[in-house]
């Protein structure tokens, strides 16, 4: 597995709730393991007190989005950073499930946990995810979406670091709200153009007729 998958951990948990629109998919166990995918031996550790605790974890990883999001990299690294020191993780080289046209095991990084409870387990995965992420690509790959309200978490890949939004249906969103934000303006100035103009054609006295 690469490493630079962990870092989907930390997005797929911050955007179980939209603060914006008020709503929070997070609210049961099923919910909890549900974030952990593939990983079900990982999930079935989850109990109803994870809810709480991944909710705390959810809160910390926002902010660390956020503060990258307000330009802010000392302070988003910091918040990180508090993170990895509170749940750490061992690498481990693994060859499992991967093989090469020979049979020989295609070696690769690992993240191995070893957790108290699920949300430790989880959380130690995410922040070190993004970490990777952050240090291979820089604290400005990590946004929020700009089409309001949404402001759901993401890693930007592209080329240019020229990503904006969550999600294609995000950014159709966003530029057709542009789209008609302009037409507005356009007929606005139309119609001033046209009310200028009929304020400045000349007046004819009822005595000059």
């Amino acid at each position: 597995m690469q490493l630079a998958y962990y870092s989907d951990y930390a997005v797929r948990l911050v955007n179980t709730e939209e603060p914006a629109r008020g709503t929070d998919t997070l609210t049961s166990v099923d919910s909890v393991r549900g974030l952990f995918g593939a990983n079900q031996s990982a999930a079935r550790r989850a109990t109803e007190a994870d809810v709480t605790r991944f909710r705390s974890v959810r809160a910390r990883l926002r902010a660390v989005f956020e503060a990258a999001d307000a330009g802010d990299e000392t302070l988003g690294v910091d918040l990180l950073n508090s993170l990895l020191l509170e749940f750490p993780v061992s690498p481990q080289i693994s060859g499992h499930d991967f093989r090469d046209d020979d049979g020989r095991p295609l070696w690769h990084m690992h993240l191995a946990d070893h957790p108290s409870n699920a949300t430790a387990g989880y959380a130690a995965i995410a922040a070190m995810g993004l970490a990777f992420h952050l240090t291979e690509h820089g604290v400005d790959r990590l946004g929020l979406c700009e089409a309001p309200p949404c402001r759901n978490a993401y890693l930007d890949t592209s080329t240019n670091r020229s990503r904006r939004y969550c999600s294609d249906r995000c950014a159709t969103r966003a530029n057709v709200a542009a789209y008609r934000a302009r037409k507005r303006l356009e007929a606005g100035r139309t119609e001033n153009t046209g009310r200028a103009a009929e304020s400045a054609q000349p007046t004819t006295a009822s005595g000059d007729r």
